[in-house]
């Protein structure tokens, strides 16, 4: 595990944090539904009484890790409105697969049918609508239905591309890139 164990003493807000952090590192080799509150107190080196302390479940527990990489991959999407569309949106894809890759096991169970559980869908939503409201800024809303499509199918392909690599990340990322221009351009057309 990369997550040092903390300082016996720490802040309620630091003690939160690690928490997270632990959940966060575990979730890299399980997915999230596969991760007790005793996995995680364990790897934390904290009892599984103060892990339910400051998360009254473990559906909390994921929700809260999931709210944290929502929060910095937000935090990362941010393109110059005034900037060369296609370089942002390559810029845009090459951190939205930094998160990927990095939480990988954890992305695809989420992605995959049932696993976006109720703890799920606010972040994944979240993503989704910033996502949205950023392309749909550049380039007008009548291309609404091409980009949440689009949308869909990044999130679809990037789990396949996560388990198969069919082709090398730099690749994946233009052609991800091309794939919008082109249902925009189809939206174009009609």
């Amino acid at each position: 595990m990369t997550v040092p164990a903390g300082p016996r003493r720490m802040s309620p807000q630091r003690r939160r944090a690690h928490i997270v952090a632990v959940a966060l590192e575990l979730y890299r080799r399980l997915p999230p539904e596969r991760v007790s509150v005793e996995d995680v107190a364990r790897a934390a080196g904290v009892s599984r009484p103060l892990v339910y302390r400051y998360f009254g479940s473990a559906e909390e527990l994921h929700a809260a890790a999931l709210e944290q990489v929502v929060d910095e991959l937000l935090a990362a999407l941010v393109v110059d409105p005034g900037g060369d569309l296609l370089a942002d949106l390559r810029t845009a894809l090459d951190v939205f697969l930094d998160v990927v890759e990095r939480h990988a096991v954890g992305y695809v169970a989420l992605m995959r049918s049932g696993s976006v559980l109720t703890w799920g869908q606010g972040g994944v939503q979240r993503v989704r609508s910033h996502i949205e409201s950023v392309i749909l800024r550049r380039i007008g809303d009548g291309h609404r239905l091409a980009v949440v499509g689009w949308i869909a199918a990044v999130e679809t392909t990037c789990v396949l591309w996560l388990q198969e690599r069919p082709m090398p990340r730099a690749a994946f990322r233009d052609y991800l890139a091309a794939l919008l221009v082109a249902m925009v351009g189809v939206t174009v057309q009609r």
